[in-house]
């Protein structure tokens, strides 16, 4: 089906709560255009292009809940959503935390849609793969890379007379570019809104300078060293602490932000006064659609940490409304304050440390003091007197982003980070951190 125009998708929405018999409706449409192409070993593997669009309907009797999805929209297929959720809704327990759908939001439109990804074709992404592999191949290396792009709109509307519409576009680009002995690896990652922003060929070339750099690693001895972390290796761990400023997780003793004898650390220096996170729908380099899809609320600008300190937390409208406190739509990117310097203007300052292109596999060790686990990799180096003196062997780490960003000795300049494994988007900065803890060394390149 073809992507709807916000007109298109009002009536839909209009029609689909006329049909319901319900006490309440909430209606989400989502539709998507996603390419790719994928390569490894220098040639091709896989492209192609998916096209759906779904919509769910979500019901209540009393506190009696049901959903249903379907993707088609003709008349009859509609009806039969709707029922079928009803059904649903019928035969389910009462739930105890039910809430009543959410009064008419006032949506302010973010710049999440480029029309130069939109125009992505298939010639564009093979000229994506082109760009990398050929660049590898001038330095006699192997790559092997994923690009993807996405173009789509999300609706969301209920009876109480909400109704958003949007339309959004994204691209992502990773590649692992080796040498043909496999002991050089290097990596690099890109995320864009435009993809006027976005260069196939330097992306490309920074995993390939790595590659040759990494050949002949030494092992260090693991220990606490300083390191400066790339953009990319920091969001994959700071990453993991947001989900965990939920307020109820925290007043019912659930996180690191849960405070001894009951309630939560809101309003506590937790931090370096360095750190600085926000999130803001509308900006520029890493927009997100203006409300939580999950809760349709409306989203807001909300600082998270202000200088060192827990700045807020996310409330769900039923832990809001238990607690007297006030219900926000879930926050969809993350931006932390940095510096105006770059990676390599960090190495120049750095007297003995360790560079960090990349963290891996990384997973929880205590949720209450948020220790994670993991590994580095494609691209460890060893940096002295303001050079990067030779390659080293990977490293597993043990270490809370908690602490991390308690010892930060300078932040660089904020980049914009996407990715599969990481939750938001993010504008993030290099960061040269002490003490950071690897515990063993990892073969792995």
């Amino acid at each position: 089906m073809k992507m709807l125009t916000q007109e298109e998708a009002k009536r839909i929405c209009d029609k689909v709560m006329s049909l319901s018999k319900a006490d309440e409706c909430r209606v989400q449409i989502s539709g998507s255009r996603n390419g790719n192409i994928r390569y490894a070993r220098n040639a091709v593997s896989t492209a192609g292009l998916i096209e759906n669009t779904q919509l769910t309907v979500s019901v209540a009797f009393g506190k009696k809940q049901g959903t249903a999805s379907i993707n088609e929209f003709d008349d009859k297929s509609l009806e039969k959503v709707v029922r079928r959720a009803e059904d649903v809704a019928r035969l389910a327990p009462e739930n105890p935390e039910f809430l009543p759908a959410i009064k008419k939001q006032d949506y302010k439109p973010s710049a999440t849609f480029s029309d130069a990804t939109a125009a992505i074709d298939p010639e564009y992404r093979a000229a994506v793969a082109a760009a990398s592999i050929n660049s590898a191949k001038q330095k006699g290396l192997v790559a092997a890379g994923f690009f993807s792009d996405t173009t789509g709109f999300e609706t969301v509307a209920n009876s109480n007379g909400v109704f958003g519409y949007q339309t959004l576009s994204n691209l992502g680009f990773t590649v692992t570019t080796r040498t043909e002995d496999g002991r050089g690896s290097g990596w690099v990652t890109r995320s864009a809104n435009d993809a006027r922003k976005f260069d196939a060929r330097e992306a490309s070339e920074i995993a390939i300078e790595k590659a040759l750099k990494s050949v002949e690693a030494k092992a260090l001895e693991p220990g606490r060293y300083t390191v400066i972390l790339e953009p990319a290796a920091t969001s994959e761990i700071i990453g993991r602490m947001f989900g965990a400023f939920d307020a109820r997780q925290a007043d019912e003793g659930r996180s690191f932000l849960a405070k001894k004898g009951g309630g939560n650390r809101l309003g506590e220096k937790l931090f370096d006064e360095q750190v600085n996170i926000w999130a803001d729908p509308w900006n520029p380099d890493v927009p997100v659609l203006p409300w939580d899809s999950q809760a349709m609320l409306a989203r807001e600008r909300a600082d998270v940490i202000k200088n060192g300190k827990v700045a807020s937390l996310d409330y769900t409208r039923y832990w809001a409304e238990k607690n007297g406190q006030r219900a926000t739509g879930r926050h969809g990117n993350m931006i932390m304050a940095g510096g105006g310097k770059s990676t390599e203007e960090l190495i120049a300052n750095t007297k003995k440390g360790i560079l960090v292109t990349r963290t891996w596999y990384i997973r929880m060790v205590d949720p209450q003091s948020l220790l994670l686990t993991g590994l580095t990799r494609d691209g460890t180096f060893y940096i002295e007197n303001g050079k990067i003196k030779h390659p080293v062997k990977n490293f597993r780490f043990n270490e809370s982003p908690v602490t991390m960003l308690n010892n930060i000795d300078e932040l660089g300049k904020p980049v914009v980070i996407g990715g599969d494994e990481v939750r938001y988007q993010m504008l993030i900065p290099p960061m040269k951190v002490r003490d950071f803890n690897f515990t063993s060394l990892s073969d792995a390149v």
